[in-house]
C-alpha cells in the first residue's frame, strides 16, 4: 500500500503532534474526519475508495487508537458494538497544517495558483 502501517508516532507526552509526525496512513484518516464524524466502517470505506484495496481491520483500528491517544480524534460509542471517531480541533489544525506544508511546496509559481482554485471548485461541488 506504499505507506509504513506503524501506528507510532513521533511525539512524546506533552508535545504537540505535527502532521509529519504521522504516517500518511493517518493522516488520511483525519482527511476523512475533516468532513463529518464516521463510525469504524465507513473510515474503512472511504480508504478503500482512496487506496482502491481492502484495508485490514488490523490495521485501521491501530491507527484509530493512535490518533485518539493522540488527542486528534475523539472516540464515542454510538452503541455497544459502534464506535463513532470525530476529529478534535488538534486534529483539524494538523490537517490545516498538513494542507498549508503541502501549497508552501506546490504553489511555487502563479500558474499553480490556478490549479489550487481549480481542485477548491470541484471539492465544493463546482466545476472545473
Amino acid at each position: 500500500m506504499g505507506e509504513a502501517d506503524s501506528t507510532a508516532t513521533a511525539s512524546t507526552p506533552g508535545e504537540r503532534v505535527g502532521p509529519l509526525d504521522l504516517t500518511a496512513f493517518q493522516t488520511n484518516i483525519l482527511a476523512i474526519l475533516s468532513e463529518e464524524a464516521l463510525y469504524g466502517l465507513a473510515i474503512k470505506r472511504a480508504l478503500e475508495d482512496y487506496y482502491d484495496t481492502e484495508v485490514n481491520h488490523g490495521r485501521l483500528y491501530p491507527n484509530l487508537d493512535t490518533l485518539v491517544d493522540e488527542g486528534l480524534v475523539a472516540k464515542s460509542e454510538l452503541d455497544k458494538r459502534t464506535n463513532e471517531y470525530a476529529l478534535t480541533d488538534a486534529g483539524e489544525a494538523v490537517v490545516r497544517d498538513r494542507l498549508g506544508w503541502v501549497l508552501s511546496h506546490y504553489v511555487t509559481e502563479p500558474e499553480r495558483v490556478d490549479d489550487v482554485y481549480d481542485l477548491l471548485d470541484v471539492a465544493l461541488g463546482g466545476e472545473a
